[in-house]
């Protein structure tokens, strides 16, 4: 079979793979957003308490295979009476999988804050959660906007991994294609292009584009 009568026949399956993979990507990274933010900032808590629980949730997650994180939730939790499903269980594993990098760069983006702004804040008496939400955040975005758009890329690839507990992502299509055909170049060939499109023509503008929003919305471009 030539490769344009491979793509003719079989596109439409991996195109409908690769939906499920953008899907899953989608949810994955606003799920590790929203962890990266809260869990960040309660690494810079002054409260023990809090700051410890961050700590252990981010070295936990960071110090185990996601592909194991991901086998635990997806098989061990419904022994325990919680059942998910696949997609829902790829979505959980990837988002706080990325999540603890995610806030340790959260972090970083904060204590890199000039000092000077710390105290302008506390200078014009605002509350901790107004220097914050005021002045910390939103000068933090643009810090850390460039290594998370290096992570959200991470976190696209790493959706292949969903496959294996049967979510029909581009992944799973191109397996069960090759495992039918046999033309493994062709399969894989194009699942490789169409992460590359993926990313390259689709994620890394958007994420770019939220780059300059954001230094925008604090004078820098």
């Amino acid at each position: 079979m030539s490769y344009w009568g491979f793509f003719v026949e079989y596109a439409p399956k991996m195109a409908s793979g690769a939906m499920t993979t953008a899907m899953v990507m989608g949810c994955s990274a606003l799920l590790a957003a929203v962890i990266s933010l809260i869990f960040g900032l309660m690494r810079l808590s002054q409260n023990w308490g809090v700051q410890a629980a961050a700590t252990v949730y981010i070295e936990f997650f960071r110090g185990t295979s996601l592909l194991v994180q991901l086998y635990w939730i997806y098989y061990v939790l419904p022994l325990m009476g919680l059942t998910l499903s696949p997609f829902m269980s790829g979505v959980l594993a990837l988002g706080l999988n990325f999540g603890a990098y995610g806030a340790e760069i959260v972090r970083g983006g904060v204590q890199s804050v000039p000092r000077g702004q710390w105290e302008a804040a506390l200078a014009l008496n605002m509350s901790p959660a107004q220097r914050m939400r005021r002045i910390i955040v939103p000068q933090t975005f643009t810090l850390i906007l460039p290594p998370m758009a290096n992570l959200t890329v991470e976190l696209l690839k790493a959706t292949a991994l969903v496959a294996l507990i049967t979510v029909v992502d581009l992944m799973f299509v191109a397996k069960q294609i090759n495992a039918t055909t046999w033309l493994s170049a062709q399969v894989f060939g194009t699942a490789l292009i169409i992460y590359y499109i993926m990313a390259r023509f689709a994620l890394i503008p958007f994420l770019r584009w939220l780059e300059v929003l954001a230094a925008r919305k604090v004078g820098k471009a």
